[in-house]
């Protein structure tokens, strides 16, 4: 009979607590899609400041404007954290042809990161095209020096998931440079890390690893469009040639820093709950999605606990950090600063891949918190989260530790992310309002149930 007893007063407690987590996600959903300050914050930081590279103006103007936005919601500390970050420059437009038959052909192309210049009147050169690194190493050098290696691997399109292409195609952007200048390339052009086939060059960062400064080769990424169609003249005229130009270099570094704020928690005030997104963005566009929209969305945590007068039982922070594209300084700063201050992290979220609709989220952690974030599915139901499995979770997050640290990342619908990411369409515009809030909301309604 007490077993019996026992069993019910354990079964109306469990309900108890459903039904007020339940009410208090609806709350949070109806503070964001009413409420919600992410919208007027994305605008400002796209239409008012706009690109957000590492070392330029308008990364430091997004310093001060996010500081100073967090500073009036009341928080209860708002700070900086200074981290020196690469300040590498674009120069002036690129430019680029292909030269067959006395006949040239302009092509949309763009520097990628990091990448050096080109002499001043440019390269020209005969190309050679490759899938793979495993191609250009049975090309070798005799068929590849002095030539411009033309990296032609396409996204995947069977994957449902286009974070799953992106990682199999994006090598050859990042390492496509110093892999060929092993073998005596003059430069390198990548297909553009898009499904899509357009006209917009995506840029991204490019490393050249540890080869001597003096075998740094120029690398740009060209658009899909005019990937196809240098593909496809090379297969009628393989000794046609390609001619880039591009004024970029490397600047000494800079200081910056991540924007930092927080409530304290009412009972566990030692126990650090992150939500953030990266501040920086690429030079060509506004980088409304890559990541101004986790940018506001992590913002807007903070905002809504406030307006709802939720007291958190731990302290709630939102980072936004500096120099993911080109660096993650501000992530390798953050976690330094958190050793070196023996915080204790027990929770991070980043939102770092776009503002579309939310579908649900992957996680880096251990099987008892995998099953108590995926028990949580019933209560997202009515507002179309499904997706709950483990994965990355971030990139700025990925250095933070902790004991049980549980890392997660909003995972919104992919199908449209790389249509934008890194190329000059990804403009405020792009963004849809509701679509932003309610990743706003599904990240506050996860950050409010783990709190509890």
């Amino acid at each position: 009979m007490k077993n019996f007893l026992y069993s019910i007063l354990l079964i109306g407690s469990l309900s108890y607590s459903q039904s007020q987590d339940e009410k208090m996600l609806r709350q949070i959903y109806a503070a964001a899609l009413t409420q919600g300050k992410c919208y007027s914050w994305l605008d400002d930081l796209s239409n008012k400041i706009g690109s957000r590279l590492s070392g330029s103006e308008g990364a430091e103007k997004a310093v001060l404007y996010t500081k100073q936005q967090l500073e009036t919601l009341g928080l209860d500390r708002v700070f900086l954290q200074e981290v020196m970050v690469p300040h590498w420059v674009r120069g002036e437009k690129e430019s680029a042809y292909i030269l067959n038959n006395g006949k040239k052909t302009v092509v949309p192309i763009c520097a990628l990161g990091s990448s050096v210049a080109t002499p001043k009147n440019g390269i020209t050169a005969e190309v050679i095209e490759v899938k793979s690194f495993e191609e250009l190493a049975v090309l070798g050098e005799v068929k590849i020096k002095g030539k411009i290696v033309f990296y032609n691997r396409p996204f995947e399109p069977e994957n449902i998931e286009t974070f799953k292409s992106y990682g199999k195609a994006v090598d050859q952007r990042y390492a496509g440079a110093r892999e060929a200048s092993k073998y005596g390339a003059v430069g390198t052009i990548v297909r553009s890390m898009t499904m899509r086939l357009d006209d917009f060059p995506h840029t991204g960062n490019q490393s050249y690893g540890d080869i001597p400064k003096d075998k740094y080769i120029p690398t740009a990424a060209i658009s899909t469009n005019g990937a196809e169609l240098l593909s496809k003249l090379l297969k009628e005229n393989p000794q046609l040639q390609f001619h880039f130009k591009q004024t970029c270099q490397q600047l000494p570094e800079v200081l910056s820093y991540n924007v930092v704020g927080e409530i304290k928690g009412s009972e566990h005030p030692d126990q650090i709950m992150v939500v953030g997104g990266h501040l920086d963005s690429w030079d060509l566009a506004d980088g409304s999605h890559d990541d101004g929209a986790g940018v506001v969305q992590s913002m807007e945590v903070l905002h809504i606990f406030k307006n709802l007068n939720y007291k958190p039982k731990n302290t709630i922070r939102v980072v936004l950090f500096m120099n993911e594209e080109n660096g993650g300084r501000g992530g390798d700063k953050y976690e330094q600063l958190s050793k070196k201050n023996n915080e204790n992290h027990v929770f991070a979220l980043e939102s770092d891949s776009g503002g579309f609709s939310p579908r649900g989220f992957s996680m880096e952690c251990d099987e008892l918190n995998f099953n108590k974030i995926v028990g949580f599915k019933e209560l997202f139901e009515p507002y179309l989260l499904h997706s709950f499995t483990k994965g990355h979770s971030g990139s700025d997050i990925e250095p933070l530790t902790g004991k049980n640290l549980v890392k997660v990342g909003l995972r919104p619908d992919s199908q449209r992310y790389f249509d934008y990411h890194h190329a000059a369409n990804d403009k405020f515009d792009a963004v849809n309002k509701r679509e932003l809030e309610l990743g706003a909301a599904a990240i506050a309604s996860l950050v409010y149930l783990m709190d509890q």
